[in-house]
């Protein structure tokens, strides 16, 4: 499976070290499969930082490791219920154990919406109908040295 990291850094070896606790899934390491999502994510970076360039690194994973017994993996079908207060949690910077998180990517408007959950504007339910009105890109983030060293790098590009 080829997937993708959006910065503004070719990054040959993925680290979890510079990872931000409050992101979507919690502190790791981001890739996506979904190319355009990285190339937005390169922009979306250069421009927060600053930065000279945007840069999408491109690596092989061995799927086969999504069903490895030995691993714990927390997927997420869509931007349902479950998905909704595991990431408001781990953008409150709770913890969790998992090697392997899949499921969407909180784009802008998925955003909006969740913030809006969290600050209590709206209920759980009217969040998740709103959230399957939008188009989300899915993530994959590695949470543990033992997973994140499956990722092989192929090549980075600036885009």
């Amino acid at each position: 499976m080829r997937l993708y990291h959006g910065s503004t850094v070719a990054i040959r070896k993925p680290s979890l070290r510079p990872g931000r606790s409050n992101a979507d899934f919690g502190k790791g390491f981001y890739t996506t499969s979904v190319e355009e999502q990285a190339v937005r994510w390169a922009h979306i970076k250069r421009e927060r930082e600053g930065a000279a360039r945007a840069v999408v690194s491109v690596y092989e994973f061995d799927e086969a490791l999504l069903d490895n017994a030995d691993l714990d993996i927390r997927r997420f079908n869509g931007a349902d219920e479950a998905w909704l207060y595991f990431v408001t949690d781990c953008r409150k910077s709770r913890k969790h154990e998992y090697d392997l998180v899949q499921g969407p990517v909180a784009n802008d408007k998925v955003f909006t919406t969740v913030n809006l959950f969290e600050s209590g504007v709206l209920s759980a339910e009217a969040a998740i109908l709103q959230l399957r009105a939008y188009r989300t890109y899915d993530q994959l983030s590695f949470h543990t040295e033992r997973v994140i060293a499956a990722l092989k790098f192929v090549e980075s590009y600036n885009v």
